[in-house]
């Protein structure tokens, strides 16, 4: 694999010539495997999902098999697959899906809930919608479903309110995953603080529950995101690896803490891959770009970079 580098002030760029990289995979202290992998929002603009007055249409659009493919030319060996791209696919197209992935060699891991999912329990009605896409990510073969209880517009300022609306509604949808033999993950997803989500699992205390640990969500709530990795590692089962950088304005606004390369940004990276380790994580290290920073003006240049980073990781 050949790497060009261009060295811009404080903004040192890569772009991989040959990306024909080979498939990375390590053990954890288990002797698990640990998989690199791309969520597949990070091509969210070619999706047709553009963050209005922040991001620019990049005027060409991506199938779910061409971010297959990118994903393989990459040399990672899974991929997170977000339904908001995909909210009501067929029979047929799940079956084509499953066969692509089988074709690629990718391990999955489905998504639901973009962007608010339960609405912070206030929507108790997507709960169907829940145990729908739970049987479309066993059909496609994946073991484990990130999930959004909600966003950071849907969070109520009373926690246990918002814990007493929660709980019901997961337990009935673990319960249903554990039929189809999938383990729901919680992203911490701007809508609780590290003890809360903590506190929600612990309650349920169901194997069937578990966290989409995303490494730098808590800090866009002002929270410290190494404690907050900390707090979560022992309950994670899927992962957005994520680096943000502040850019200013209101620390409050989305917009102040934009996504940079992994390796790039305020996450202590190394202490998070670290920390999943110590507890002895077993799945997918899967790389999110949300809102690119505007320093970058390349997705496919950030993502490569991030992957190369994560792989130097392990």
């Amino acid at each position: 694999m050949r790497f060009i580098w261009n060295d811009n002030p404080g903004l040192r760029s890569m772009w991989i010539d040959n990306p024909l990289g080979k498939v990375i995979q390590i053990t954890n202290r288990e002797g698990c495997p640990v998989k690199l992998a791309i969520d597949s929002y990070s091509y969210h603009r070619y999706f047709g999902e553009v963050y209005a007055g922040l991001e620019q249409d990049p005027g060409t659009r991506i199938t779910m098999r061409d971010f297959l493919d990118r994903a393989k030319a990459l040399g990672v060996a899974g991929v997170s697959l977000e339904s908001c791209f995909m909210p009501n696919p067929s029979p047929e197209e799940i079956a084509t899906l499953r066969a692509d992935l089988d074709e690629l060699r990718l391990e999955p891991a489905w998504a639901w809930g973009h962007p608010s999912g339960l609405r912070s329990g206030d929507a108790p009605e997507e709960v169907a919608d829940l145990k729908r896409h739970t049987e479309i990510a066993a059909a496609v073969g994946a073991t484990v479903m990130r999930i959004c209880c909600g966003g950071r517009r849907t969070r109520p300022d009373n926690w246990s309110d918002h814990k007493a609306k929660l709980v019901p509604l997961l337990t009935d949808a673990a319960a249903h995953a554990k039929g189809h033999g999938v383990v729901l993950a919680i992203e911490n997803h701007i809508d609780m603080l590290a003890d809360e989500l903590v506190e929600l699992i612990d309650t349920i205390d169901s194997p069937w529950l578990g966290v989409c640990l995303d490494t730098a969500n808590n800090l866009r709530m002002l929270e410290d995101p190494a404690v907050a990795i900390e707090k979560l590692a022992p309950y994670a089962r899927a992962t957005h690896v994520k680096d943000i950088a502040a850019k200013g304005g209101d620390p409050r606004d989305f917009a102040f803490w934009p996504s940079v390369p992994v390796g790039r940004g305020i996450i202590d990276m190394p202490r998070a891959f670290a920390e999943l380790r110590k507890h002895g994580y077993a799945g997918l290290l899967a790389l999110e770009i949300d809102y690119l920073h505007p320093a970058y003006e390349s997705d496919e240049q950030a993502i490569a970079e991030s992957i190369h980073y994560m792989r130097s990781l392990l």
